[in-house]
C-alpha cells in the first residue's frame, strides 16, 4: 500500500499544482516586468497615447458618450461579458459595437492599429484592479464551451491548454517560461511581433503550434476560450497593456 501510494505522489502533486493560477507578471523575467511597469520603456504606451488621442476623436467620440477616458477604470476588468442581445463580447467587440451602431461608422477590422490602440488605452484604465468576469447566468454556457476547449488535446501534437499550462507551467519552453495562460496583460506588446496584438493573435500562436485549426479572430472559439482563461484570473490583477518576450 505505501509504495502504491509513493507512486501516485508526482499524480497527486501535478493536480494540487493546476490549482495555482498566478499572476503572469510572476513568469516574466525582472526585465521584461520593470519595463512593463515603465512606461518610458514600453513600447506599447505609442499605442496607448494613440488610443487615448481617438477617444477624443469622431462625431460623436468616445468621450461625447462616455466622458473622460478615467471612467473606463474597471470596465476592461469584466470582458468578456454576454451583451443584452445574447452575444459574447470581448472589449474589442464592445469597442467595434460602439463604433458601427453609436458612431455610425465601419469597424476599424480585428487585429487594426486603431482598435488596438484604444483597447490598450481602455485596459490601461484597469490596470491592477482585479478581473471580474461573470461566470453565471448567460455566461455559464460560453463559460463551459471555453473550459471543453481549454481541456481538449487538439492538433498533431495531441496537445491540450491545460497540459502546458497547468501541469508545466513554471518550466522553459524555447527560452520562456510556461505561465498560467492567462490574458489579463492583453492587448500586449510582443517583442517577437514587434509590434502590439491582441489575445485572439496569440491564441492562434498556440494553436499553430499544437498544429492545430487556428480560428478566426473574433471567433466564438477563441472568445469562449477567452472567457474562460478570464474565469481562471477573476481576483488578479489587470496588467495591461503587457509586455511580453
Amino acid at each position: 500500500m505505501t509504495r502504491g501510494w509513493r507512486k501516485l505522489l508526482p499524480l497527486l502533486a501535478l493536480l494540487l499544482g493546476a490549482a495555482d493560477v498566478r499572476p503572469t507578471q510572476d513568469y516574466l523575467s525582472p526585465e521584461i516586468r520593470a519595463a512593463q511597469e515603465d512606461p518610458s520603456r514600453h513600447p506599447g504606451w505609442l499605442w496607448v497615447e494613440e488610443g487615448e488621442a481617438l477617444w477624443g476623436r469622431g462625431e460623436p467620440s468616445c468621450a461625447a458618450c462616455h466622458g473622460n477616458i478615467a471612467g473606463m477604470a474597471g470596465v476592461a476588468a469584466r470582458y468578456p461579458l454576454v451583451a443584452t442581445d445574447g452575444a459574447l463580447l470581448d472589449l474589442e467587440g464592445r469597442i467595434e459595437r460602439c463604433r458601427t451602431q453609436h458612431q455610425g461608422e465601419s469597424a476599424f477590422g480585428r487585429e487594426s492599429e486603431p482598435l488596438l490602440a484604444l483597447a490598450a488605452a481602455i485596459a490601461l484604465q484597469s490596470r491592477g484592479m482585479p478581473v471580474a468576469v461573470a461566470t453565471d447566468g448567460p455566461a455559464a454556457a460560453f463559460l463551459e464551451e471555453g473550459r471543453h476547449f481549454y481541456e481538449t488535446r487538439q492538433g498533431q501534437l495531441n496537445l491540450s491548454c491545460g497540459q502546458c499550462h497547468d501541469n508545466n507551467a513554471g518550466r522553459r519552453l524555447r527560452g520562456d517560461v510556461i505561465s498560467n495562460g492567462l490574458g489579463t496583460g492583453y492587448p500586449a506588446y510582443r517583442l517577437e511581433w514587434n509590434t502590439m496584438g491582441s489575445l485572439h493573435r496569440r491564441l492562434r500562436a498556440c494553436s499553430l503550434g499544437v498544429r492545430a485549426e487556428q480560428f478566426p479572430l473574433g471567433s466564438r472559439e477563441y472568445l469562449t476560450l477567452e472567457l474562460f482563461l478570464a474565469s481562471r484570473a477573476n481576483g488578479l490583477p489587470v496588467e495591461a497593456p503587457g509586455l511580453r518576450r
